[in-house]
This record gives C-alpha cells, sequence and structure tokens, in this order.
C-alpha cells in the first residue's frame, strides 16, 4: 500500500549495525535461495491479473498461494475467511511448530490482493518472498514457531489483518515474538537498488517501541549479513502490521528504499522493477527469520554428541533441587534453559561453575525440557519434577 513517502523518506536514520554476528549455518540455508523460483513466481503472480477483492484473479491467487504451501509439505495450512463491502475473501495462514517454543510466534506476513494493477511488485514481492521462505524453512528446526501469513483486503483498509488480530489473535490472546511484515520490496528498474529500508514503531502505544527498535536493529544486521544489500532504518505505517502494533505486539518490516512510481496502477509489473534485488531481499529476510526464530542444525542436538559427555543432570526425577556438572575444560559458559511441556520459558540462567545447584521446590510437578547452548552446540533432555 504506502502511498505517502515524500515526508517518510526525509527522515531516515543511518545507523552502523553490529549486533548480529553471520551464523555459517543460516548462511548454508540462504545460499539455497533460488533466483529462478523468484522470478518464476513473480511472473506467475503477474499473470493472474488484478487482484481485487471479489474477484477470479484473487481468487486464483489464493489458490496457487495455498496449493503450493501444501505441495512444499505443510500440514497447517488454514483459509481464514472475511467479507467486505458484500465481498468474501480469506486470509492464508500456515503454520510450521516450532521445537521449544511451539505457541510463542514469528508472524511473517505479506499481502496477496492487489489494486488497479497486477501489482507484481505491491505485493508479489512480499508474497513470494514467504513463498521461498517457507521452501526452504520447511526442514529447518526453530525454537519458535512460524507463522506465514498471507493477508488479504490490504488495499482496502488492511481488512484481512484486523480481522485476524480481532478474532484470532485477542480472543486466543496469542503470544507473538515478533510480526515481520513484507510490503513492496522489487525496486525500480534501471535504478541502483541496493538499499533496503527496515521499519520500527515509533507511534502508541509507545511500550513496544523500544522492543520494535532492538528487533529492528536485529533486522537491519541480518539483511547486510545475509545479502549484499546495505540497510536505511525509518518507521512503520499503513501496511498490515498496523493492527499488530495497535493490538501492543511488537513489529518491524521491510520496504524498498527506492520506491516504485507505478504502484496501484496497471504498469506495476516485471518490466518496472528489478528482481535481483527482491532476490536480495528474500536472502537477508531468510537470514532475519532464522534469527528471530532460532533456526538450528538438528545434527548438533542430537544426544550422541560430543556436549552430552560434558554435562550431567541429576537426581532424574528431581524434587528440590537439579544438580548440574560441567566437565568443560577449560568451563565456558553455557546457556541453561527450563521449558514446561507448554512450550514456556521457566527459568534462563548462564552456567559458569563446575557444579550448579538449581533450586526448583517452588515449580509444579510435570515433564521440563533442560536445554544447553554453547556457542553452535546444543543438548536437550527431558527432566522430571517430583
Amino acid at each position: 500500500m504506502k502511498s505517502i513517502v515524500l515526508s517518510i523518506f526525509a527522515s531516515f536514520l543511518y545507523l552502523n549495525i553490529s549486533a548480529q554476528t553471520y551464523n555459517s549455518f543460516y548462511g548454508t540455508i540462504v545460499s539455497n535461495t533460488s533466483y529462478n523460483n523468484v522470478l518464476n513466481d513473480l511472473t506467475t503472480f503477474e499473470s493472474f491479473g488484478i487482484k481485487q477483492l471479489g474477484t477470479t484473479a484473487l481468487s486464483n491467487t489464493q489458490n496457487w498461494i495455498a496449493t503450493r504451501y501444501q505441495n512444499l509439505g505443510y500440514t497447517d495450512v488454514v483459509l481464514q475467511p472475511f467479507t467486505y463491502n458484500n465481498k468474501t475473501s480469506n486470509n492464508i495462514i500456515v503454520t510450521k511448530t516450532g521445537t521449544l517454543y511451539p505457541n510463542t510466534f514469528l508472524i511473517i506476513d505479506a499481502h496477496y490482493d492487489t489494486i488497479n494493477g497486477p501489482g507484481t511488485n505491491d505485493n508479489g514481492t512480499g508474497t513470494v518472498l514467504l513463498l521461498e521462505l517457507a521452501r526452504l524453512l520447511k526442514d529447518v528446526e526453530t525454537e519458535y514457531s512460524i507463522k506465514f501469513i498471507h493477508f488479504s483486503g490490504e488495499e482496502n483498509g488492511l481488512i484481512g489483518s484486523n480481522y485476524y488480530v480481532n478474532n484470532t489473535v485477542i480472543p486466543q490472546n496469542m503470544d507473538i515474538k515478533l510480526v515481520l511484515n513484507i510490503d513492496e520490496v522489487g525496486g525500480v528498474a534501471g535504478m541502483t537498488n541496493n538499499t533496503i529500508v527496515c521499519e520500527r514503531d515509533q507511534s502508541s502505544p509507545q511500550s513496544n517501541n523500544a522492543a520494535s527498535n532492538d528487533a529492528t536493529i536485529i533486522l537491519a544486521n541480518c539483511m547486510e549479513l545475509y545479502s549484499n544489500l546495505n540497510t536505511e532504518i525509518s518507521y512503520a505505517y499503513a501496511s498490515d502490521y498496523i493492527p499488530f502494533e495497535n493490538n501492543g505486539e511488537i513489529i518491524t518490516g521491510l520496504y524498498e528504499k527506492n520506491v516504485s512510481p507505478v504502484n496501484h496502477t496497471a504498469n506495476d509489473n516485471l518490466a518496472n522493477m528489478d528482481p535481483n534485488y527482491a532476490f536480495e531481499v528474500v536472502k537477508g529476510a531468510l537470514g532475519a527469520s532464522m534469527e528471530f526464530a532460532v533456526a538450528y542444525d538438528s545434527a548438533l542436538s542430537i544426544s550422541e554428541h560430543a556436549l552430552d559427555s560434558n554435562i550431567t543432570l541429576f537426581p532424574n526425577p528431581a524434587s528440590k533441587t537439579l544438580n548440574i556438572t560441567l566437565k568443560l575444560n577449560p568451563i565456558s559458559l553455557v546457556d541453561f534453559r527450563l521449558i514446561d511441556i507448554q512450550g514456556k520459558e521457566i527459568l534462563n540462567k548462564l552456567l559458569s561453575e563446575q557444579k550448579e545447584v538449581i533450586k526448583i521446590d517452588s515449580l509444579s510437578r510435570g515433564t521440563y525440557l533442560a536445554v544447553f547452548k554453547l556457542d553452535n552446540q546444543r543438548l536437550i533432555k527431558k527432566v522430571i519434577f517430583d
């Protein structure tokens, strides 16, 4: 959407981001991003035509998106219907379940409706980005759950995203870690498209602004780590993250630096954008999504790993205290977390001594996950409190 741009771009802040470091596992996944997939999907999206509410073009696009997820092997693909001006459309909601925090979600969203034209940039680029991320993340373990959401009715005034927040997020009291919104990231043909805009929350309620700023700094850093793009930071407005922001959720987003002069017209097509720029945005967004969802190499997380022989946990079952012995030489800081069966983090502590005693007498009886992380290694053990 986003038609008000001049005052926005006058207020950019240039930041030197250095919070994250390159993760070689994430880099390996990013290297599998396919330019041909991005180009072919943009071409297909464009071929459906003008995707306004109530049109066959929008229904065909919806079916294409949903089928793609099913063909990728996703089983939790939900169409959420809503009605606006006597026209019914669907949000498409696809869930990938996290291993440690299944009930806490990273939402990655983009709208798939268009106005006045095929909308290859606005917002075929966001649509295609989600499809490529879903392909590459399908078999990658993540601690947090991910929801890929394709909203409809954005061009009519954020109708689909408002409906989702009011009828799903609020009634279910959904635990959302972050909302990452993708809207118009295709650049302009013939221009130097080497910078992506990362958007942060600077509006009311202000209680989530600091967290949004932190997330946006992480996003900007990851965009530079995993793509060849530079970054600028601006503020969020006029897209599908706004209903979430109004509900107090933490948001961030991506938007093109060179703003298309033909969005919302018949000329919003592949010929007037830069597919290679969109490809680079996909790569950076993929790296950032893995950072936010805490992706990890499951091959380094099995009990046979060397970390298992250097950490002992007893007794198990335990009642009042849990004893942890580190046999690492030299002793290194080990991140230790207790996770309950609902995926809620009960305790987070850095272990630095050879012998650590954790008091558990105030915790409820039941089964927990003890998670140990050291650099890129992790060890997960079940422990019973009785």
